[in-house]
């Protein structure tokens, strides 16, 4: 009871700090047309120890909004390069349709997580696993580039991962609670959940748009 009270007394919080770092990753998207294209292996650095940092900090206390916001920005930036190439290479139509379709995606395995009596944290470990098969399977893809037909099987792992992440951090937070010092990690969650979600649908609706 304890924990329901205190999800529900910060879900608002969450949601409102996860809308606001989509808004200014937004505002970095459209302020990557300015940045020098030198600049995005620094930034891309800069926000993957952004990342790490986050991980292994939500292990002793959580981390702030400034961080969060600012993650959210340089993440924006990062993403320019791959909206801009999708925008000139299948059409801005069909990345608003990957915008669009990975918004009902998410609202919809939200509100089924939050609404269900049925405990899904326990998947925590084994999308632990696939997440980290991605990352090496994506490291591997940099020196031996993967063919579209594995492209395409990695982008729809991909998509179930993501969502089956989405699944597991509202389904914790409805069963475990979120204090106010947690709502900024809860919603980086939630953003990395989005943003990913996002890119393997695109990268998913790209491919398919190349064969047609």
């Amino acid at each position: 009871m304890y924990a329901q009270t205190v999800y529900e007394g910060n879900l608002p919080a969450v949601m409102r700090a996860f809308a606001i770092s989509l808004g200014v990753a937004t505002i970095g998207v459209m302020l990557g047309v300015f940045v020098p294209p030198s600049l995005f292996l620094p930034l891309a650095i800069i926000e993957i120890g952004m990342l790490i940092f986050a991980f292994f900090l939500r292990r002793k206390k959580a981390i702030s909004y400034l961080f969060l916001y600012t993650f959210t920005f340089i993440s924006g930036l990062t993403m320019f390069p791959i909206i801009n190439y999708y925008m000139m290479s299948i059409g801005p139509q069909i990345v608003l349709m990957a915008l669009g379709t990975t918004t009902i995606v998410f609202a919809g395995i939200a509100i089924y997580a939050s609404t269900t009596k049925r405990d899904f944290t326990f998947l925590g470990g084994l999308l632990g696993a696939a997440l980290l098969a991605l990352i090496v399977i994506a490291i591997f893809n940099l020196f031996w580039p993967m063919s579209s037909t594995a492209m395409l099987a990695y982008s729809f792992i991909g998509v179930l991962v993501f969502s089956g992440y989405v699944l597991f951090d509202f389904n914790r937070m409805k069963k475990y609670g979120v204090t106010a010092q947690e709502v900024p990690t809860m919603a980086l969650n939630l953003y990395l959940d989005f943003i990913n979600l996002f890119i393997n649908i695109l990268r998913i609706m790209g491919i398919l748009k190349d064969r047609n």
